[in-house]
């Protein structure tokens, strides 16, 4: 089952992020999951400045038509689109770069300056390691020791 559900995401990625490119929004994340009340095909878009629920009104019609035109999910599902929030996750490279300034949580796979979970303002990024200023030291972490990271209040 979860080859499926990876190869389902990865064909829902290949036709959104050129879609939300040419909308100006980026595709944060997907998950497709089951829940309380059935399956759920949940997408989280950005764009600088946030998105409206226009945006995501518009990303959901053609997300919706694709998905129906290529009958990829053959049961029952709810399509939500929807914008990360203040606690957005942070994935790729660019993303600790367009926060610089912004507090983020980082979970790490081997503990960093004698800590698993990390709290302090991202500073960018030095090769490939994600700089962050803790209360009192500034660390490196390897994006590979990253397990997650998100923004936070």
């Amino acid at each position: 089952m979860e080859e499926a559900t990876d190869r389902l995401l990865t064909a829902i990625r290949g036709f959104a992020d050129p879609l939300l490119t040419n909308m100006e929004m980026e595709l944060v994340e997907i998950q497709f999951r089951r829940e309380g009340h059935g399956w759920v095909l949940r997408l989280f878009i950005d764009r600088e400045g946030g998105v409206t629920i226009d945006d995501c009104a518009a990303v959901s019609r053609e997300i919706g038509a694709y998905l129906e035109v290529e009958d990829l999910i053959d049961h029952a599902y709810h399509l939500e689109v929807s914008s990360p929030g203040l606690e957005r996750p942070l994935k790729k490279r660019d993303d600790f770069i367009r926060f610089i300034g912004k507090l983020a949580r980082i979970k790490l796979r081997e503990p960093v300056a004698g800590q698993r979970v990390l709290v302090g303002a991202l500073r960018g990024m030095e090769g490939n390691s994600v700089v962050l200023a803790l209360d009192k030291e500034t660390v490196q972490i390897d994006m590979g020791n990253i397990s997650k990271a998100r923004l936070t209040l």
